[in-house]
């Protein structure tokens, strides 16, 4: 990343619970797996948007 911002999010209890699990199994930091969901996602989004 060239340059980082900070944000406050706020998130329900059980959604914070799984994504504290998925990031644990994943060896990532809760912040690194928001980061990772999130880039694979805009990555997807812009692969749809340039296919044919």
């Amino acid at each position: 990343m060239d340059e980082e911002k900070r944000i406050t999010l706020r998130l329900p209890a059980d959604l914070h619970e799984w994504l504290a699990a998925q990031a644990k199994s994943a060896h990532r930091s809760l912040n690194s797996e928001i980061v990772h969901r999130l880039e694979v996602e805009r990555d997807a989004t812009v692969a749809d948007i340039e296919s044919p």
